[in-house]
């Protein structure tokens, strides 16, 4: 089988598969993506510590002792009050070995605050290359039905230029999917930075208190 046979059994295979679940294939995405993005913003509420607010009570519950400041950092579920409230239960074990559990429960908490946000991140890259395989898709066949023709009057021509439109929408869904996709992939990672910095700022309200007392 030479090159001209193998183009041609791929172009017609493709054509019979034609572009349509191309699209059907990105709404399903689409509605992935959106439902992604209302879950983490929906996790990110439930997480929300207020950290400036808290910062001073952490300072005042860690002079009246450990309990007090654990029973504060407790009240939260996020991961600034998470990683410092480790930070309070090891104090026993010294401001290296505090430094060292909190820096772990960082770890634990950013893959918990960063799941599903590959997906969205993936999506937004590639989306548009899968708009574009429908479009080359309906290309071909439009092609092939101008091939298969034998000469091009009005209709047929009306009929060609129609197949092209139509191939171009997976082109424009693609977008339309990814743009989305991608605001949101670097507004929610933008979230979790923040939550990191301040996870840092109680962390460091920790380590000051420890390394005062020893």
């Amino acid at each position: 089988m030479n090159n001209e046979q193998v183009v041609q059994n791929v172009s017609q295979a493709l054509d019979q598969v034609g572009a349509a679940w191309v699209l059907y294939l990105l709404m399903v995405l689409s509605v992935l993506s959106v439902a992604v993005v209302i879950e983490r913003m929906l996790f990110l509420r439930r997480n929300r510590v207020p950290v400036a607010d808290l910062t001073e009570r952490l300072f005042n519950a860690l002079d009246a002792g450990g309990d007090e400041a654990a029973k504060l950092l407790r009240s939260f579920v996020g991961m600034e009050a998470q990683v410092a409230l480790v930070g309070v239960e090891h104090m026993h074990r010294g401001a290296a070995s505090v430094e060292e559990a909190m820096g772990s429960r960082e770890a634990m908490e950013q893959q918990r605050y960063e799941r599903f946000l590959g997906f969205l991140g993936s999506l937004g890259s590639n989306a548009p290359f899968v708009g574009l395989l429908g479009t080359v898709i309906g290309i071909m066949g439009a092609f092939a039905d101008l091939q298969g023709s034998g000469g091009m009057d009005a209709s047929r021509s009306q009929l060609i230029m129609g197949s092209v439109s139509e191939a171009l929408v997976a082109t424009a869904v693609g977008l339309m999917v990814a743009i989305p996709a991608v605001v949101a992939y670097n507004q929610l990672r933008g979230q979790v930075q923040k939550s990191r910095a301040n996870t840092r700022v109680l962390a460091g309200v920790v380590l000051a208190h420890l390394k005062q007392v020893q």
